[in-house]
């Protein structure tokens, strides 16, 4: 697959933006004591921050590679897709609660813990919905891209038969 400059440099920026995604991801993953003090949602665990973390990675890695030209298998953009589905329906009930619950809906909170989980599971839903979104564009990059490079390949290959 041969993507254009502008798709490059845009994939370029996307497999950063998720690459910080990951790397800002890090920062969820609670220390030895740490705790939120709101236990009327949840409290992330480890194991919880560790996953956004790698489908944060595993999205920028889907854009690496489609910058080394090769074609993403449509078992892997499902995959990823899943994986995107999956976490917005965990963090929905966050956004909903932050959307029409008693508190005013706001995503910026006092400061960028996440104290007030519905801050922070409603950022996390748009992060997967950003990631779906990357995902979308990556298969149809592969769709638009792969077809004219086989249609080039065999159009200059049929011509070259036939003289």
């Amino acid at each position: 697959m041969n993507l254009p400059l502008p798709f490059r440099i845009f994939n370029g920026i996307a497999v950063l933006l998720f690459a910080a995604f990951a790397f800002f991801q890090c920062n969820d993953i609670p220390q030895d004591g740490d705790k939120t003090g709101n236990q009327e949602y949840f409290e992330p665990s480890v194991l919880d921050a560790a996953l956004w973390v790698g489908f944060y990675a595993f999205v920028a890695v889907l854009f690496a590679l489609s910058l080394s030209g090769r074609i993403i298998p449509r078992w892997v953009l499902l995959a990823g897709a899943l994986a995107c589905f999956v976490q917005m329906v965990r963090t929905e009930w966050g956004l909903w609660d932050n959307l029409f619950g008693e508190k005013e809906f706001t995503m910026m909170g006092a400061s960028m813990d996440s104290a007030d989980p519905r801050v922070e599971l409603s950022r996390e839903f748009f992060g997967a919905l950003i990631a779906l979104l990357g995902v979308v564009v990556l298969w149809w990059q592969g769709r638009k891209f792969a077809a004219t490079a086989a249609t080039s390949q065999t159009g200059s290959g049929g011509e070259a038969d036939k003289s």
